[in-house]
């Protein structure tokens, strides 16, 4: 529901800052592009429906929805199912569905970097085929080599039409698909979906591997609407969902709690540890998985403190954000045997604590439902979203 007008402020006049009206034109193919997003929008998240049902959700008429569907059924994209049994008196509704298992999109996790996942998938997140492939800590071109290869076998074990390849990468990365940077996997300033579209003559959209898991749990796991996911591989980010919108940030790096400091000079009982950006002390320097598991190594008689003074850490570093954002809950994603115990109570604990009652009281801290499909499942949905515009 939109924010009710506010009233205009009286002001001094000065001069004018921002443009007040459109720098482009607004062209009847952006409006029939949108109305298209809504009715395969609707279709995606309802399920089959009548043209009417499309027209009350959407407020689109039946005229402009009989159009788009007709186009929509002319593409392969839906289908008509049949009628509605129903005992209303006149003539049933027929209903028309999204072809979800008649398309394909191809998906790559780039998060571990041993290994590098892909599968392909129908529309509606079901794994089809998977492929996997040696990464070797491969960086710079080798590792884009690499994901041009995965991508290569997939579209060829894919066997319906493929709507595009959703990438999921660490990384700061932008709309475009251009990697920032990547310094685990040697990346700086590399045009990887515009790279990859070229070489393999399909779209392709690329963004943040902890971006991709919100939109994965969101979309596919029961994730709130309100919530941060916090990735634990090897290394530690965040993606966030605000009002069931991904927050980006102004440079693209919102969620990168892996360095945020929290381990310095006066930190009592603790060492800083360099870290790959560059400094020390950074929350990927105790929370990724390698540093959890040579604590716990080093503490063999009595893992569970060490995870737990880990778990402390985490809700200390996440009470600011969690406040000022007033989130439902915090999903962590990662390898359950480390991050499914005492790190997640001490966590909760240190949340509550440390936040006002109304925030943190009913606050969920719990762990992720898509587990390692997460990342592909969230590449899908870019896919879904660059391509279909379902949202």
């Amino acid at each position: 529901m939109s924010p009710s007008p506010r009233p205009l402020a009286t002001r001094t006049p000065g001069p004018v800052r921002r443009a007040l009206r459109p720098t482009t034109k607004v062209l009847p193919e952006h409006a029939r592009a949108h109305n298209r997003s809504l009715v395969l929008g609707h279709l995606f998240h309802e399920g089959p429906s009548s043209r009417a049902d499309i027209a009350r959700s959407t407020g689109l008429t039946r005229v402009t929805v009989s159009d788009l569907v007709a186009a929509l059924l002319a593409e392969d994209l839906v289908a008509e199912l049949g009628v509605r049994t129903e005992s209303r008196v006149g003539k049933p509704a027929t209903l028309v569905g999204l072809r979800s298992s008649d398309h394909h999109v191809v998906v790559v996790d780039l998060a571990d970097d041993a290994t590098v996942h892909g599968a392909v998938m129908t529309l509606d997140g079901e794994v089809v085929t998977r492929e996997q492939a040696a990464g070797a800590g491969a960086t710079g071109r080798a590792a884009v080599a690499l994901v041009e290869d995965l991508c290569r076998r997939l579209l060829a074990s894919a066997t319906r039409p493929v709507v595009g390849i959703g990438i999921s990468s660490p990384g700061v990365i932008d709309a475009a698909g251009r990697v920032v940077e990547a310094p685990n996997r040697g990346w700086y300033d590399v045009p990887l979906a515009a790279r990859l579209s070229a070489a393999l003559g399909t779209p392709v959209h690329v963004a943040n591997d902890a971006n991709t898991r919100a939109l994965g749990e969101y979309t596919y796991g029961g994730a709130a609407s309100d919530a941060m996911i916090v990735t634990v591989g090897q290394g530690v980010g965040a993606g966030m969902l605000v009002d069931g919108a991904l927050v980006r940030g102004r440079g693209h790096a919102a969620g990168e709690i892996g360095h945020v400091t929290v381990v310095d000079a006066q930190t009592v009982g603790e060492t800083p540890l360099p870290c790959a950006c560059g400094r020390t002390g950074c929350l990927e320097t105790v929370l990724s998985a390698p540093a959890l598991r040579r604590r716990t190594e080093l503490a063999p008689e009595d893992p569970d403190a060490a995870l737990a003074s880990v778990g402390r850490m985490l809700g200390c570093a996440l009470a600011p954000v969690v406040s000022a954002l007033n989130l439902a809950e915090v999903l962590l994603s990662g390898p359950p045997e480390l991050l499914d115990g005492p790190l997640r109570e001490a966590a909760t604990t240190t949340l509550r604590e440390r936040t006002m009652p109304v925030i943190g009281q009913d606050l969920r801290v719990r762990m992720a439902a898509l587990d390692e499909d997460a990342a592909l499942a969230g590449a899908a949905v870019l896919v879904l979203s660059g391509q279909l515009g379902i949202t």
